[in-house]
Protein backbone atom coordinates (compact mmCIF):
# COMPACT_ATOMS: atom_id res chain seq x y z
CA UNK A 1 0.00 0.00 0.00
CA UNK A 2 1.31 3.45 -0.94
CA UNK A 3 0.51 6.21 1.55
CA UNK A 4 1.20 9.92 1.04
CA UNK A 5 1.81 11.66 4.39
CA UNK A 6 1.18 15.36 3.79
CA UNK A 7 0.50 17.40 6.96
CA UNK A 8 0.76 21.06 7.82
CA UNK A 9 2.69 22.12 10.91
CA UNK A 10 1.15 21.46 14.31
CA UNK A 11 1.32 25.08 15.43
CA UNK A 12 3.34 25.62 18.57
CA UNK A 13 4.62 22.05 18.79
CA UNK A 14 5.82 20.50 15.52
CA UNK A 15 6.94 21.72 12.12
CA UNK A 16 5.32 20.10 9.10
CA UNK A 17 8.44 17.98 8.58
CA UNK A 18 8.49 16.84 12.21
CA UNK A 19 4.78 16.03 12.05
CA UNK A 20 5.22 14.00 8.84
CA UNK A 21 8.13 12.07 10.34
CA UNK A 22 6.17 11.30 13.53
CA UNK A 23 3.17 10.10 11.54
CA UNK A 24 5.42 7.91 9.40
CA UNK A 25 7.16 6.40 12.45
CA UNK A 26 3.82 5.50 13.99
CA UNK A 27 2.44 4.09 10.75
CA UNK A 28 5.49 1.83 10.30
CA UNK A 29 4.88 0.23 13.69
CA UNK A 30 1.69 -1.40 12.41
CA UNK A 31 2.27 -1.47 8.65
CA UNK A 32 6.03 -1.82 8.06
CA UNK A 33 5.60 -3.04 4.48
CA UNK A 34 3.67 0.02 3.31
CA UNK A 35 5.42 2.50 1.03
CA UNK A 36 5.34 5.96 2.65
CA UNK A 37 6.03 9.21 0.82
CA UNK A 38 6.46 12.23 3.10
CA UNK A 39 5.37 15.59 1.68
CA UNK A 40 5.31 18.30 4.42
CA UNK A 41 3.03 21.19 3.44
CA UNK A 42 2.17 24.78 4.30
CA UNK A 43 -0.65 27.20 3.54
CA UNK A 44 1.67 30.20 3.17
CA UNK A 45 2.31 30.67 6.89
CA UNK A 46 5.13 29.30 9.07
CA UNK A 47 7.08 26.58 7.27
CA UNK A 48 6.18 27.86 3.79
CA UNK A 49 9.78 28.40 2.73
CA UNK A 50 11.00 25.13 4.28
CA UNK A 51 8.46 23.27 2.16
CA UNK A 52 9.40 25.13 -1.02
CA UNK A 53 13.14 24.73 -0.39
CA UNK A 54 12.70 21.00 0.21
CA UNK A 55 10.73 20.45 -2.99
CA UNK A 56 11.95 23.05 -5.51
CA UNK A 57 15.70 23.15 -6.27
CA UNK A 58 17.29 26.58 -6.09
CA UNK A 59 19.69 28.83 -4.22
CA UNK A 60 18.95 30.21 -0.76
CA UNK A 61 20.49 33.14 1.07
CA UNK A 62 19.96 34.61 4.52
CA UNK A 63 19.15 38.26 5.22
CA UNK A 64 19.08 39.92 8.65
CA UNK A 65 15.94 42.04 9.02
CA UNK A 66 13.98 43.83 11.73
CA UNK A 67 11.62 41.51 13.58
CA UNK A 68 8.09 42.48 14.54
CA UNK A 69 9.26 43.67 17.96
CA UNK A 70 12.28 45.56 16.65
CA UNK A 71 14.99 42.97 17.24
CA UNK A 72 17.10 41.63 14.33
CA UNK A 73 16.03 38.23 12.97
CA UNK A 74 17.28 36.03 10.10
CA UNK A 75 15.05 35.48 7.08
CA UNK A 76 15.70 33.54 3.89
CA UNK A 77 15.23 34.15 0.18
CA UNK A 78 15.00 31.11 -2.10
CA UNK A 79 15.63 31.68 -5.83
CA UNK A 80 14.43 29.11 -8.36
CA UNK A 81 14.57 28.96 -12.15
CA UNK A 82 11.89 27.23 -14.21
CA UNK A 83 12.30 25.46 -17.54
CA UNK A 84 11.62 28.68 -19.39
CA UNK A 85 14.41 30.50 -17.57
CA UNK A 86 12.10 32.58 -15.37
CA UNK A 87 13.62 33.28 -11.98
CA UNK A 88 11.31 33.30 -8.96
CA UNK A 89 12.09 34.55 -5.47
CA UNK A 90 10.20 32.81 -2.66
CA UNK A 91 9.91 34.48 0.75
CA UNK A 92 7.95 33.71 3.90
CA UNK A 93 6.51 36.67 5.77
CA UNK A 94 6.48 34.76 9.07
CA UNK A 95 10.27 34.56 9.05
CA UNK A 96 10.38 38.36 9.31
CA UNK A 97 7.17 39.23 11.18
CA UNK A 98 5.91 35.96 12.66
CA UNK A 99 4.05 35.72 15.95
CA UNK A 100 6.50 33.01 17.04
CA UNK A 101 9.28 35.64 17.05
CA UNK A 102 7.62 37.40 19.99
CA UNK A 103 7.60 36.38 23.62
CA UNK A 104 4.18 36.54 25.28
CA UNK A 105 4.72 40.02 26.85
CA UNK A 106 5.76 41.40 23.45
CA UNK A 107 2.58 40.37 21.65
CA UNK A 108 0.91 43.70 21.07
CA UNK A 109 -0.38 44.19 17.50
CA UNK A 110 -0.82 47.87 18.20
CA UNK A 111 2.96 48.39 18.08
CA UNK A 112 4.46 45.41 16.23
CA UNK A 113 5.67 46.25 12.74
CA UNK A 114 6.09 44.73 9.27
CA UNK A 115 9.20 46.84 8.63
CA UNK A 116 11.38 43.73 8.42
CA UNK A 117 9.29 42.26 5.61
CA UNK A 118 9.94 45.41 3.61
CA UNK A 119 13.67 44.96 4.24
CA UNK A 120 13.38 41.37 3.04
CA UNK A 121 11.62 42.42 -0.16
CA UNK A 122 14.21 45.14 -0.73
CA UNK A 123 16.86 42.41 -0.60
CA UNK A 124 14.85 40.37 -3.13
CA UNK A 125 14.90 43.30 -5.57
CA UNK A 126 18.70 43.07 -5.65
CA UNK A 127 18.34 39.72 -7.45
CA UNK A 128 17.49 39.44 -11.11
CA UNK A 129 14.04 37.90 -10.71
CA UNK A 130 10.89 38.11 -12.78
CA UNK A 131 8.52 36.78 -10.12
CA UNK A 132 8.24 37.14 -6.33
CA UNK A 133 5.98 34.87 -4.27
CA UNK A 134 5.31 35.97 -0.69
CA UNK A 135 3.82 33.41 1.69
CA UNK A 136 1.46 35.14 4.12
CA UNK A 137 0.27 33.82 7.47
CA UNK A 138 1.24 33.45 11.11
CA UNK A 139 2.12 37.11 11.57
CA UNK A 140 2.40 38.95 14.85
CA UNK A 141 1.47 42.27 13.24
CA UNK A 142 -1.65 44.26 12.36
CA UNK A 143 -0.43 47.38 10.56
CA UNK A 144 -1.89 46.91 7.05
CA UNK A 145 1.65 46.38 5.78
CA UNK A 146 2.49 50.04 6.44
CA UNK A 147 5.87 49.14 7.92
CA UNK A 148 6.69 47.03 4.89
CA UNK A 149 5.80 49.92 2.58
CA UNK A 150 7.88 52.31 4.65
CA UNK A 151 10.96 50.10 4.51
CA UNK A 152 10.59 50.01 0.72
CA UNK A 153 10.57 53.81 0.56
CA UNK A 154 6.93 54.84 0.89
CA UNK A 155 7.40 57.08 3.94
CA UNK A 156 9.11 57.74 7.27
CA UNK A 157 9.75 55.03 9.81
CA UNK A 158 8.49 57.08 12.74
CA UNK A 159 5.00 57.12 11.17
CA UNK A 160 4.73 53.91 9.15
CA UNK A 161 6.97 51.68 11.24
CA UNK A 162 5.40 52.14 14.65
CA UNK A 163 2.60 49.59 14.42
CA UNK A 164 -1.08 49.61 13.55
CA UNK A 165 -2.36 51.85 16.34
CA UNK A 166 -0.06 54.71 15.33
CA UNK A 167 -1.36 54.83 11.76
CA UNK A 168 -4.07 57.21 12.89
CA UNK A 169 -1.36 59.87 12.70
CA UNK A 170 -0.65 59.26 9.00
CA UNK A 171 -0.91 62.27 6.71
CA UNK A 172 -0.75 62.42 2.92
CA UNK A 173 2.83 63.68 2.91
CA UNK A 174 3.86 60.62 4.93
CA UNK A 175 3.05 58.53 1.86
CA UNK A 176 4.86 60.69 -0.65
CA UNK A 177 7.05 57.80 -1.80
CA UNK A 178 4.23 55.29 -2.31
CA UNK A 179 3.95 55.71 -6.08
CA UNK A 180 7.71 55.34 -6.50
CA UNK A 181 7.66 52.28 -4.28
CA UNK A 182 5.08 50.70 -6.55
CA UNK A 183 7.28 51.49 -9.53
CA UNK A 184 10.11 49.46 -7.97
CA UNK A 185 8.05 46.35 -8.72
CA UNK A 186 7.19 47.30 -12.30
CA UNK A 187 7.91 44.36 -14.57
CA UNK A 188 7.89 41.87 -11.68
CA UNK A 189 5.02 39.46 -11.15
CA UNK A 190 4.22 39.89 -7.46
CA UNK A 191 2.16 37.11 -5.86
CA UNK A 192 0.59 37.09 -2.39
CA UNK A 193 0.04 33.46 -1.33
CA UNK A 194 -2.46 33.64 1.53
CA UNK A 195 -4.23 31.21 3.82
CA UNK A 196 -7.28 33.45 4.29
CA UNK A 197 -9.64 35.42 2.04
CA UNK A 198 -10.48 38.09 4.62
CA UNK A 199 -10.72 41.77 3.64
CA UNK A 200 -8.70 44.40 5.44
CA UNK A 201 -11.60 45.93 7.37
CA UNK A 202 -14.97 44.98 8.81
CA UNK A 203 -16.34 42.13 10.88
CA UNK A 204 -14.35 39.59 8.86
CA UNK A 205 -11.26 41.77 8.60
CA UNK A 206 -7.75 41.65 10.01
CA UNK A 207 -8.41 43.55 13.24
CA UNK A 208 -11.75 42.01 14.16
CA UNK A 209 -10.87 38.38 13.50
CA UNK A 210 -7.12 37.99 13.85
CA UNK A 211 -5.71 40.73 16.11
CA UNK A 212 -7.07 39.01 19.28
CA UNK A 213 -4.97 35.96 18.36
CA UNK A 214 -1.94 38.25 18.39
CA UNK A 215 -2.60 39.72 21.82
CA UNK A 216 -5.14 42.49 21.23
CA UNK A 217 -7.92 43.17 23.72
CA UNK A 218 -11.41 43.88 22.33
CA UNK A 219 -10.76 47.60 22.90
CA UNK A 220 -7.44 47.43 21.03
CA UNK A 221 -9.09 45.59 18.15
CA UNK A 222 -11.51 48.51 17.76
CA UNK A 223 -8.66 51.01 17.85
CA UNK A 224 -6.80 49.03 15.20
CA UNK A 225 -9.89 48.86 13.00
CA UNK A 226 -10.19 52.64 13.10
CA UNK A 227 -6.47 53.22 12.49
CA UNK A 228 -6.31 50.86 9.53
CA UNK A 229 -9.45 52.38 8.04
CA UNK A 230 -7.96 55.85 8.37
CA UNK A 231 -4.69 54.67 6.82
CA UNK A 232 -6.55 53.18 3.85
CA UNK A 233 -8.34 56.52 3.34
CA UNK A 234 -4.99 58.34 3.24
CA UNK A 235 -3.64 55.81 0.77
CA UNK A 236 -6.58 56.41 -1.58
CA UNK A 237 -5.82 60.12 -1.54
CA UNK A 238 -2.19 59.58 -2.49
CA UNK A 239 -2.64 56.65 -4.85
CA UNK A 240 -6.12 56.91 -6.39
CA UNK A 241 -7.60 53.46 -7.04
CA UNK A 242 -8.45 52.21 -10.47
CA UNK A 243 -11.90 51.33 -11.80
CA UNK A 244 -13.43 47.89 -11.84
CA UNK A 245 -13.90 47.05 -15.51
CA UNK A 246 -17.06 45.04 -14.84
CA UNK A 247 -18.95 47.42 -12.56
CA UNK A 248 -17.38 50.75 -13.46
CA UNK A 249 -16.98 51.47 -9.76
CA UNK A 250 -13.90 52.41 -7.80
CA UNK A 251 -11.81 49.36 -6.97
CA UNK A 252 -11.41 49.15 -3.20
CA UNK A 253 -8.30 47.10 -2.47
CA UNK A 254 -9.11 47.08 1.24
CA UNK A 255 -12.23 45.05 0.39
CA UNK A 256 -10.45 42.53 -1.81
CA UNK A 257 -10.31 38.89 -0.63
CA UNK A 258 -6.95 38.33 1.05
CA UNK A 259 -6.34 42.00 1.85
CA UNK A 260 -6.55 41.17 5.55
CA UNK A 261 -3.95 38.39 5.38
CA UNK A 262 -1.00 38.70 7.79
CA UNK A 263 -2.56 41.69 9.53
CA UNK A 264 -3.15 43.54 6.27
CA UNK A 265 0.09 42.74 4.44
CA UNK A 266 -2.10 41.35 1.67
CA UNK A 267 -3.54 44.84 1.20
CA UNK A 268 -0.08 46.44 1.05
CA UNK A 269 1.13 43.92 -1.50
CA UNK A 270 -1.95 44.60 -3.63
CA UNK A 271 -1.03 48.29 -3.54
CA UNK A 272 2.27 47.26 -5.11
CA UNK A 273 0.46 45.35 -7.86
CA UNK A 274 0.28 41.87 -6.35
CA UNK A 275 -2.36 39.32 -7.22
CA UNK A 276 -3.69 37.12 -4.49
CA UNK A 277 -3.61 33.32 -4.80
CA UNK A 278 -4.36 30.46 -2.43
CA UNK A 279 -1.26 29.63 -0.41
CA UNK A 280 -2.27 25.98 -0.23
CA UNK A 281 -2.81 25.67 -3.98
CA UNK A 282 0.54 27.36 -4.62
CA UNK A 283 2.34 24.86 -2.40
CA UNK A 284 0.47 21.84 -3.75
CA UNK A 285 1.44 22.82 -7.28
CA UNK A 286 5.05 23.56 -6.36
CA UNK A 287 5.58 20.18 -4.68
CA UNK A 288 3.70 18.26 -7.38
CA UNK A 289 1.28 16.68 -4.93
CA UNK A 290 -1.36 15.98 -7.57
CA UNK A 291 0.95 13.62 -9.43
CA UNK A 292 1.87 11.82 -6.21
CA UNK A 293 -1.73 11.50 -4.99
CA UNK A 294 -2.88 10.09 -8.33
CA UNK A 295 -0.48 7.16 -7.90
CA UNK A 296 -1.21 6.55 -4.18
CA UNK A 297 -3.71 4.40 -2.30
CA UNK A 298 -4.27 6.77 0.63
CA UNK A 299 -3.43 10.30 1.73
CA UNK A 300 -2.84 11.11 5.40
CA UNK A 301 -2.91 14.83 6.16
CA UNK A 302 -3.25 16.82 9.37
CA UNK A 303 -2.63 19.89 11.48
CA UNK A 304 -2.64 20.97 15.10
CA UNK A 305 -6.33 21.79 15.41
CA UNK A 306 -8.93 20.77 12.86
CA UNK A 307 -11.65 23.39 13.31
CA UNK A 308 -13.87 25.75 11.30
CA UNK A 309 -10.84 27.66 10.01
CA UNK A 310 -9.55 24.42 8.49
CA UNK A 311 -12.51 24.48 6.13
CA UNK A 312 -11.37 27.72 4.52
CA UNK A 313 -8.12 27.66 2.59
CA UNK A 314 -6.05 25.54 4.94
CA UNK A 315 -3.83 22.56 4.16
CA UNK A 316 -6.26 19.83 5.20
CA UNK A 317 -9.03 21.23 3.00
CA UNK A 318 -6.67 21.65 0.04
CA UNK A 319 -5.30 18.13 0.32
CA UNK A 320 -8.76 16.59 0.75
CA UNK A 321 -10.08 18.39 -2.34
CA UNK A 322 -7.07 17.33 -4.40
CA UNK A 323 -7.36 13.71 -3.28
CA UNK A 324 -11.08 13.67 -4.00
CA UNK A 325 -10.39 14.89 -7.52
CA UNK A 326 -8.13 11.89 -8.10
CA UNK A 327 -10.44 9.42 -6.39
CA UNK A 328 -7.88 8.71 -3.66
CA UNK A 329 -9.14 8.32 -0.07
CA UNK A 330 -7.91 10.95 2.39
CA UNK A 331 -7.96 10.99 6.19
CA UNK A 332 -6.83 13.61 8.68
CA UNK A 333 -4.93 13.30 11.93
CA UNK A 334 -4.92 16.36 14.19
CA UNK A 335 -4.03 17.32 17.71
CA UNK A 336 -7.69 18.18 18.25
CA UNK A 337 -10.72 17.65 16.02
CA UNK A 338 -13.40 20.30 16.53
CA UNK A 339 -15.52 19.63 13.45
CA UNK A 340 -18.22 17.02 13.04
CA UNK A 341 -18.57 14.10 10.68
CA UNK A 342 -20.77 16.11 8.32
CA UNK A 343 -18.14 18.84 7.89
CA UNK A 344 -15.43 16.22 7.43
CA UNK A 345 -17.39 14.45 4.73
CA UNK A 346 -18.09 17.76 3.00
CA UNK A 347 -14.34 18.30 2.82
CA UNK A 348 -13.91 14.89 1.23
CA UNK A 349 -12.27 13.26 4.25
CA UNK A 350 -12.87 9.59 4.91
CA UNK A 351 -12.07 10.03 8.59
CA UNK A 352 -10.74 12.47 11.20
CA UNK A 353 -8.67 11.28 14.14
CA UNK A 354 -7.59 13.30 17.17
CA UNK A 355 -4.45 12.82 19.21
CA UNK A 356 -6.29 14.32 22.19
CA UNK A 357 -9.76 12.81 22.03
CA UNK A 358 -10.79 14.25 25.39
CA UNK A 359 -9.90 17.62 26.98
CA UNK A 360 -7.93 15.96 29.76
CA UNK A 361 -5.62 14.35 27.16
CA UNK A 362 -4.56 17.68 25.68
CA UNK A 363 -1.89 18.39 28.31
CA UNK A 364 -0.23 15.02 27.69
CA UNK A 365 -0.29 15.59 23.93
CA UNK A 366 1.34 18.99 24.30
CA UNK A 367 4.00 17.60 26.65
CA UNK A 368 4.99 14.83 24.21
CA UNK A 369 3.79 15.86 20.76
CA UNK A 370 5.99 13.42 18.85
CA UNK A 371 5.23 10.38 20.99
CA UNK A 372 1.49 10.94 21.13
CA UNK A 373 1.26 11.68 17.39
CA UNK A 374 3.22 8.51 16.61
CA UNK A 375 0.91 6.46 18.81
CA UNK A 376 -2.23 7.86 17.18
CA UNK A 377 -0.82 7.32 13.68
CA UNK A 378 -0.15 3.68 14.56
CA UNK A 379 -3.80 3.26 15.55
CA UNK A 380 -4.94 4.88 12.29
CA UNK A 381 -2.71 2.47 10.36
CA UNK A 382 -4.50 -0.52 11.87
CA UNK A 383 -7.75 0.82 10.41
CA UNK A 384 -6.59 1.87 6.96
CA UNK A 385 -3.72 -0.45 6.04
CA UNK A 386 -4.93 -3.90 4.87
CA UNK A 387 -4.04 -6.77 7.19
CA UNK A 388 -1.76 -9.35 5.69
Amino acid sequence: MHVIIAPDCFTGTLTATQAAEAMAAGWRRKAPEDLLTLVPLSDGGPGFLDVITRSVPGESSIVTVTGPGGMPVPAAVHITTDEGGRRTAWVESAQAIGLHLLDAPERDPGVTTTWGLGELLAAVLEHDVQRVVVGLGGSGTNDAGAGMLGALGAGPREVLGGGGAGLIATREHDLAGLAATRERFAGIELVAATDVASPLLGLQGASAVFSPQKGATPEQAQVLEGSLGYFADQVRRVLPPGTDLLTGRERRLDREPGAGAAGGVGYALMLLGARRVSGVDTVLEAVGLGRLVAAADLVLTGEGCLDWQSLQGKVVAGVAELAQGHGTPAVALAGQVLIGRREAMALGLGGCYAVAERPEELETAMADPVGTLEARAARVATTWSPRR
